[in-house]
């Protein structure tokens, strides 16, 4: 056992290099060195994999009277399961939004993003176009 952020984690979990840690998948097979482990495509996992590329995030917020929708525009510093941190490159601020409220991203360039496998598939490489 081993810890990462406070947290323990067996030996021989696989680590990403965002930081994160992955239980082996049972009767997969995992890709060769160098290349990230198996995961599933969340939207954390591939803001994760695009971490210093600048976004335009689109967001509602419910029961809201100021305003409903609102865009946020900023360079994404970091990616969680229930939120998104854009940092503005022109205002110095930074933004913890929630990923309950978010509606879409657009990125202004190519994305890194690996499909995860289907069942009984091998490792495919990344889209390239």
């Amino acid at each position: 056992m081993y810890a990462v952020h406070g947290y323990p984690y067996p030996a021989g979990y696989p680590a990403h290099p965002g930081g994160f840690f992955l239980p082996p998948i049972q009767g997969q097979e995992q890709p060769s060195q160098g290349l990230p482990p198996l995961e599933e495509s969340y939207v954390e996992n591939i803001l994760r994999m695009n971490l210093g590329k600048v976004a335009t995030v689109y967001m509602t917020f419910e029961n809201n009277e100021q305003w409903n929708a609102k865009v946020f525009r900023g360079r994404v510093e970091a990616a969680a399961r229930d939120h998104l941190i854009l940092s503005d490159p022109e205002t110095g601020k930074r933004y913890l939004l929630l990923m309950v409220n978010l509606d879409y991203i657009v990125f202004d360039e190519p994305l890194e993003y690996v499909p995860p496998p289907a069942p009984g598939m091998p490792f495919r490489r990344p889209f390239r176009p």
